[in-house]
């Protein structure tokens, strides 16, 4: 679900990155309000369970891959807006180091996948928790809202990539960007989120809370965390960490992702735009996840590492200019 560079219009990008600020700005804004002192390096914590369920790559039958976000399992556990910065951050890590989504995408994917999928699935949550009369109404709504979160967000992922055929040709009428229309964009990325990556998101969301909710009680009581509830969180983190090579056995890409030198095979031309368009020899300190010349599990397992490091740590930061506040809110 990541827009690769240059798989947009300038235009595009622009209008996307201009929905995604005041996104960012809101959920900012909320999360200051209500997150407290203490709770804030939690962002940091389920950004990297959010970093970490990305790169465990599920195939689809004729090569393409997809994978689990995590967005609406952060918005239950601290909320919409808190999941929105954690997974913007997320995002932002994957595109500067690992080259995993485009830079001038960057705001695009901020808004499917940061905004649309936890906002509509903490919605739809509540509205099934709410109205739900049994104790598996939370779960029930946990399941239904990260399947219809996850999916909501490939819809508008796909929308974004099937325009661009219909509004940026070259002289010749060939698409400069993105080289598939809505009868196609759409049906390809809603395929795979409809059934295999819409399954994983439903699993990670409701195993991960369930664990949160027997181990961590607290955490969903809006109360202080305690030290075994934080140890056993990091624990589950380090065994997720450790069996992420489990992500390279996915072969091909997920579908949309393309490299640029794959376009002539694929689509049957490379798009001018793709070929010369910003950025386009921007190179990722470690790309696909890779470093240097070690084993690729190994790379893979460093580059969770890395990613996860900068997130708590920059979360942590953040907490340490915020003053205390009396309650803990979600």
């Amino acid at each position: 679900m990541h827009i690769p560079e240059n798989y947009l219009s300038p235009a595009t990008c622009a209008v996307m990155a201009a929905a995604a600020v005041p996104a960012i700005a809101v959920s900012a804004k909320k999360v200051k309000e209500n997150i407290s002192k203490d709770k804030m390096p939690l962002l940091g914590v389920f950004a990297a369970f959010s970093f970490v369920a990305m790169m465990f790559n599920i195939p689809l039958p004729g090569g393409t891959t997809g994978h689990a976000v995590g967005g609406t399992l952060i918005a239950i556990l601290l909320g919409p807006e808190a999941a929105c910065l954690s997974v913007a951050v997320t995002l932002t890590i994957q595109a500067l180091l690992f080259g995993d989504g485009g830079i001038l995408s960057l705001g695009a994917n901020i808004f499917n996948i940061a905004f649309i999928l936890p906002y509509v699935g903490y919605a739809v949550y509540s509205l099934i928790k709410n109205h739900s009369k049994s104790k598996a109404g939370e779960y029930i709504g946990a399941a239904v809202g990260s399947y219809i979160g996850i999916n909501a967000a490939a819809l508008m992922t796909a929308i974004e990539f099937g325009v661009q055929p219909y509004l940026f040709k070259d002289a010749a009428g060939q698409a400069l960007y993105c080289p598939y229309g809505l009868n196609v964009s759409i049906p390809a990325m809603m395929a795979g989120h409809l059934t295999l990556f819409g399954l994983a998101e439903v699993v990670f969301t409701v195993a991960v809370l369930a664990f949160v909710k027997s181990t961590s009680p607290e955490l969903v009581n809006n109360q202080p965390q305690t030290k075994k509830g934080k140890t056993l969180i990091g624990i589950l983190l380090a065994v997720f960490v450790a069996l992420t090579p489990i992500g390279l056995l996915a072969t091909g890409t997920a579908w949309g992702e393309w490299g640029v030198e794959d376009m002539v095979s694929i689509a049957g031309f490379t798009p001018a735009g793709m070929e010369n368009g910003i950025l386009s020899d921007f190179s990722a300190l470690c790309p696909d996840y890779a470093i240097g010349s070690l084993p690729e599990w190994i790379g893979y397992i460093l580059s969770a590492v890395i990613g996860i490091a900068i997130a708590v740590i920059l979360f942590k930061l953040i907490s340490s200019f915020m003053r205390n506040k009396v309650n803990y809110a979600k």
